[in-house]
């Protein structure tokens, strides 16, 4: 990809340190969110995101930091853009965050704005900031006379703001709209020092956070993410998060008319793992939603084998290692419960293909190493269930306690790390 002349002289202005001595950097991402279709049924015409002369702002919390940051955006298609005046611009801006709603940052001295050409299918949208903290939120405001959202993230456990007009310069928001979806946004970029890179977290809704507490960054890659910052030496590692709620290995969204649960993760592999910036390492959870929807909420066609997954798992562990990153595995966590038994989400059956899949993950055979969060949060009494201390409520996804838990228990030394 090529950049302007002016962010490639900012970009070796940044790396000037010592005495004159251009030390190597490289874009390594800091932040993420994979997007999923809009929402293109009849039915759902109504629920379409189309933003007529309004801000979105939305909420990123990072991991790592750093001086020189760009911001990745995902926008219509080259066709979309042909009935469109052009050329034509975004605006967007990088603007420290408030932590109470209704977002009302002071417009700082790291706020930095971006005019930016609206190229089709995706855009990199450049800043160069005086600091940008590790572990630290930043507003992203977006701004465009009328378009209709695409790559959107639609269940962000992130608060995002909707104002009227060109909002990306004003200190506050009266009164916004609000929603939970990161819209256009799919990535936070900083110019890292060399030995520096990322930790993909791919998978489902959990990864992704689900029925965590909304604003509170308890997802269990910010756990981790928090971890390797605590280290006392060596370079930063950056904890990207591209799950989705109700993602599948081998199959699309649960039904037609559910395409917020994204395209199926071997189709989405390149874009959301491979093609990140700076990517080492990635740690894979999923599995659950190819076993529990079929015959639930997508056709009993749609069942799967333990030979299915594994299958697919194999693949992406051996399209990851031909670009060099080194794959980790999890275990599926447990989701008996009663209200999953009435839906066909959970049979006995299906706990067996689980238990199969989690027996070839532990075996060592396909990853690179693997973490065990179904022994993490399993009840020791009923190795099915949730232990209720780390379930949210739906006997599926975990509690805070329980993302916690997870976070906590991923080794170190995966990533090469003491």
């Amino acid at each position: 990809m090529r950049f302007p002349k002016t962010l490639l002289a900012a970009a070796i202005a940044a790396t000037l340190v010592g005495h004159g001595a251009l030390a190597q950097t490289h874009w390594v991402g800091t932040w993420g969110a994979a997007p999923s279709p809009q929402l293109q049924t009849a039915e759902m015409e109504s629920q379409k995101l189309v933003f007529h002369d309004q801000t979105l702002r939305e909420i990123v919390h990072v991991s790592i930091g750093g001086d020189t940051v760009r911001v990745r955006l995902r926008i219509p298609s080259a066709q979309s853009l042909l009935k469109l005046t052009l050329p034509t611009w975004l605006s967007v801006r990088l603007i420290r965050a408030s932590p109470l709603p209704p977002i009302a940052p002071s417009l700082s001295e790291d706020a930095h704005a971006s005019k930016s050409p609206l190229a089709p299918s995706s855009s990199v949208t450049p800043f160069s900031s005086k600091s940008l903290p590790p572990l630290t939120s930043r507003s992203v405001s977006i701004s465009r006379k009328a378009l209709s959202a695409v790559g959107i993230h639609y269940s962000a456990q992130q608060t995002s703001y909707i104002a009227h007009g060109d909002s990306t310069a004003t200190a506050s928001v009266d009164n916004p709209a609000t929603i939970t979806s990161w819209v256009f946004l799919t990535g936070v970029d900083v110019l890292a020092s060399a030995g520096s890179g990322s930790i993909i977290a791919f998978g489902d809704s959990i990864t992704d956070g689900a029925r965590s507490t909304v604003d509170s960054n308890h997802r269990w890659p910010d756990t981790l993410a928090a971890r390797l910052l605590a280290r006392q030496s060596g370079p930063p590692l950056a904890v990207v998060d591209v799950g989705i709620g109700g993602n599948r290995i081998l199959h699309e969204g649960a039904a037609s008319k559910r395409p917020q649960f994204g395209i199926n993760a071997l189709a989405r592999f390149d874009q959301d793992v491979l093609s990140q910036p700076g990517v080492r390492y990635l740690l894979i959870l999923e599995g659950i939603n190819d076993i529990g929807h079929a015959g639930s909420s997508a056709p009993a066609s749609d069942a799967v084998t333990a030979d299915d997954i594994i299958a697919g798992l194999n693949q992406m562990i051996e399209r990851a290692h031909e670009r060099g990153v080194k794959v980790m595995g999890a275990t599926i966590t447990p989701f008996e419960g009663e209200a999953n038994i009435k839906r066909g989400y959970w049979t006995p059956e299906k706990a067996k293909v689980r238990e199969a899949v989690n027996a070839w993950i532990r075996s060592g055979k396909g990853f690179d190493g693997f973490v065990d969060f179904d022994k993490v949060v399993r009840n020791p009494a009923n190795p099915n269930k949730l232990l209720p201390a780390f379930d949210s409520g739906d006997q599926l996804h975990p509690s805070d306690a329980g993302y916690k838990a997870i976070g906590e228990a991923i080794p170190l030394s995966l990533f090469g790390l003491k």
